[in-house]
């Protein structure tokens, strides 16, 4: 008898053990990845913004497009309004947003930083999507996280195809503008890369990326890379034999080159041989914020010269002001030096980083923006004109 009450005192703990263990499990995988980015994504507390009734008709009738959010990384369903983060379908409903750019990160270094971060540096990314219960697959291979995150926006599409729609080609965008003048207000979603490294040195990859609907190609993130040398890395160097075969690659295929975290040496090898538009997707004005983020302002016209366009964000390293009325004013610099043809929005929302204001309160933006004096024509090339421009010249017919 005593042997058998030690036995079922050992089950007991046992199970009490495996009990906490479960519990502890669920706690980490079920909460820990929302907790992570509620203190990562944030928008700052404050008041309701006051937008003028005529502001907010305006807005209303706008085609507004986004260059640059990383919503993918996370783990919400888009088609519920979260109560953190920046980006999800009711909220770019309530900000009357028309062509959302989804941005890919596949890898982000320990210690990150805006001056120096080595390529080897362990990998941020990792633990995440570990804890948010990703395919084991994406675990070790950059390029499977590109194609799981793109595979995550289609679903959504496919479940709620009345609210998005995937912009692959001219096409769609025409009939997503089409849609939206018809009273639908569906969203038209790009899927672009943060970040080239996620081709791991093959061209193959990128046939497979473009066929997972990849149309925004960004060459670095914050190391630097098979392609060249990031504005945040070690080397400053340039394109390599592979960059160039990549840059090639992109404007065959109809893909936008997104030069955000490029070197400024690889910025300028781009430039000297494309014969498209390019972006700089996510960024500040130099001139108007002195930060280690923002490239020179001559590369900004030089990215303007080729048609292409700047995606101004709304954190604070890149504008120095991040209230609405900051990032207005940095619009202003951007459009005072490249001109009102040349400027996008590019927020970077959910991309770790603080905010004052989500994609729900976008018109307190174009309120800010017409305080300054822009309104008509102007307003509606930067708050989305330009972008439907830049993307109706690069993407495929079909």
């Amino acid at each position: 008898m005593h042997i058998e009450c030690i036995g079922v005192v050992m089950k007991k703990i046992i199970y009490g053990f495996l009990l906490i263990f479960i519990a502890l499990g669920v706690a980490f995988f079920g909460f820990a990845p929302g907790f992570v980015e509620s203190k990562m994504n944030r928008v700052r507390v404050h008041q309701p913004y006051v937008v003028s009734k005529a502001s907010q008709q305006v807005h209303d009738k706008l085609i507004v497009g986004d260059w640059h959010a990383d919503t993918l990384l996370w783990n919400r369903d888009l088609r519920e309004r979260g109560s953190y983060g920046h980006v999800d379908l009711p909220r770019l409903r309530e900000g009357n947003v028309a062509f959302q750019v989804f941005t890919v990160v596949t890898k982000s270094p320990a210690g990150q930083n805006y001056r120096a971060n080595p390529s080897d540096a362990r990998d941020r990314i990792t633990p995440l999507l570990i804890a948010q219960l990703w395919p084991p697959k994406t675990w070790g291979s950059l390029f499977e996280r590109a194609l799981f995150q793109a595979q995550k926006l289609e679903e959504t599409a496919q479940k709620a195809p009345e609210e998005l729609i995937i912009v692959e080609t001219r096409k769609d965008l025409r009939d997503v503008l089409e849609m939206r003048r018809e009273g639908k207000e569906v969203i038209g979603g790009l899927i672009g890369l943060e970040g080239a490294h996620a081709l791991l040195a093959n061209m193959e990859n990128l046939d497979a990326l473009f066929e997972a609907g990849y149309r925004v190609i960004g060459l670095q993130h914050f190391f630097d890379n098979a392609l060249g040398g990031s504005l945040h890395g070690v080397s400053g160097k340039g394109l390599t034999p592979f960059g160039r075969a990549v840059v090639q690659g992109l404007m065959e295929r109809g893909m936008v080159i997104d030069l955000a975290h490029s070197s400024p040496q690889v910025a300028k090898d781009v430039l000297a041989m494309v014969n498209v538009p390019v972006v700089n997707s996510h960024t500040g004005i130099y001139s108007h914020c002195n930060s280690a983020r923002n490239i020179s302002d001559e590369l900004m016209k030089g990215i303007a010269q080729t048609g292409g366009v700047i995606g101004i964000g709304y954190w604070k390293t890149v504008v120095c002001d991040d209230s609405p009325a900051g990032v207005a004013a940095t619009i202003k610099a951007a459009v005072d030096l490249v001109g009102v043809d040349h400027v996008s929005l590019g927020s970077d929302y959910d991309g770790s980083v603080t905010t004052s204001f989500d994609s729900s309160e976008l018109a307190v933006l174009t309120h800010e923006l017409r305080v300054l004096g822009f309104d008509g024509e102007a307003l509606e090339k930067i708050m989305g004109g330009n972008m439907i421009r830049v993307l109706n010249q690069v993407l495929p017919e079909e």
